[in-house]
């Protein structure tokens, strides 16, 4: 009988074995795409007759939402236009994005208006004497020119800048462009205080930790590297006056005074005016137009995507567009909107379409 038992129990360890090494060598079952958000794995078949070709989008910094923002651009890329192959990388943004674009190192770049303006016209330090072949294929959102403090400083102004350590953005990033611009506008030079040229993410780390007193911001609110320090430390932002204002868009004015809502951040119980400037897609004049047609057309038929990655994306549009454009559309994004019934004033149609 214990012989008998003995074997039954031998018997059953081999069929459950078996069982277990069939189950292994079965293929696992495809996850249904319908839950799954990866851009990776949710991208459009390839076409048959036409190779896939691949583009950059160079963004910015990732405590900032360049990148968050041109993620979802390339999301949607990848899911409607079967051709093309988009991917978001991290930059030092608005400069070093435009002179990309120029040097066809990168398809679509993220840049501030500012940048784009002086660019095209061969203006500013950066660009004086070379404008730059470049064209909007469509405005973004506004970005708000932060000067952030620590709640417990005794800096209430901008002028409060002299004599103090401040972060002016990272080398080549549109906020350090602003920042020079700005404050220079205002009569304080970077010989007024000590300068710093940190991204987002370290600006935000020194300012909490003390060793900056002032850290410059040139996004859209609120954002993530801002909202970290105040996971930590209160905060203040440094709110600049009516005069301030009138200041800098008489000089510049591709700038426009924006009252940043109250609680965009905790503790900021008033609206605070802010310097703002719109933010624009580029790409160079050369970049086919039947790309450019197909990426803006997928970008404005799908906008709910990057409106839940970040809410500002409900400001991009085509009528924004067309308002708030600095330097000429291309083409592609000329043909689209003539299609949608957009009208495209005079001073945005490029050289090449008169």
């Amino acid at each position: 009988m214990k012989a008998k038992l003995t074997w039954l129990i031998v018997f059953l360890f081999i069929i459950a074995m078996f069982s277990m090494i069939t189950a292994c060598e079965q293929p696992a079952a495809d996850p249904d795409p319908g839950d799954v958000d990866d851009p990776d794995n949710d991208v459009a078949p390839p076409p048959d007759d036409r190779p896939v070709e691949f583009l950059s989008i160079v963004t910015g910094g990732t405590g900032g939402v360049y990148f968050p923002y041109g993620g979802g651009m390339s999301t949607v890329i990848n899911r409607h236009i079967p051709y093309l192959r988009a991917t978001a990388e991290v930059t030092g943004a608005s400069v070093e994005n435009t002179r990309m674009i120029t040097e066809q190192t990168a398809e679509l770049a993220l840049i501030m208006n500012d940048v784009g303006f002086m660019a095209y016209n061969g203006e500013g330090e950066q660009f004086e004497g070379d404008p730059q072949p470049i064209r909007t294929v469509f405005t973004m959102y506004p970005n708000l020119f932060h000067m952030v403090v620590l709640a417990d400083s005794d800096i209430y102004n901008v002028s409060d800048i002299v004599g103090r350590t401040a972060s002016v953005g990272a080398p080549g990033s549109g906020t350090e462009f602003k920042t020079n611009l700005v404050l220079g506008a205002l009569g304080i030079t970077y010989d007024d205080f000590d300068v710093f040229r940190l991204p987002f993410s370290e600006t935000g780390d020194d300012l909490r930790d003390g060793r900056i007193d002032i850290g410059f911001w040139s996004v859209a609110a609120p954002t993530s590297s801002i909202m970290e320090i105040t996971a930590t430390r209160d905060i203040r932002i440094v709110a600049y006056t009516v005069e301030e204002i009138e200041t800098l868009t008489t000089e510049y004015p591709f700038y426009s005074g924006f009252e940043m809502p109250a609680d965009m951040y905790p503790g900021q119980d008033e609206p605070v005016l802010l310097p703002s400037v719109w933010n624009s897609v580029i790409c160079h004049a050369d970049y086919p137009e039947e790309y450019v047609y197909d990426i803006t057309k997928a970008i404005f038929e799908n906008i709910d995507h990057l409106i839940a990655i970040h809410a500002y994306a409900r400001m991009t549009t085509p009528e924004n567009t067309v308002e708030h454009a600095v330097i000429p559309l291309h083409p592609g994004v000329i043909k689209y909107f003539e299609e949608i019934g957009v009208d495209v004033p005079d001073h945005l149609v490029p050289p090449e379409l008169q």
